[in-house]
């Protein structure tokens, strides 16, 4: 899983669980439409999908290969 996830905050935290919120601010999003680009691993991927109500996603692959 090479590349990078950009995540960003659709909508708001308020009334969902403590632990909700905790994930949502330690993939770096704050307020609304805030956004994060963050390593594509497994960890990450657990944390998103967590919260998948909250955010949004778009996948971008690295694009820096030898010729």
């Amino acid at each position: 899983m090479a590349g990078t996830l950009s995540v960003k905050l659709i909508k708001s935290v308020v009334g969902y669980p403590a632990q909700q919120r905790a994930t949502v601010r330690s993939l770096g999003l704050r307020r609304i439409n805030s956004q994060a680009a963050l390593p594509d691993t497994a960890v990450v991927r657990g944390m998103i999908r967590k919260v998948r109500h909250l955010v949004s996603v778009d996948y971008s692959e690295d694009r820096n290969e030898a010729s």
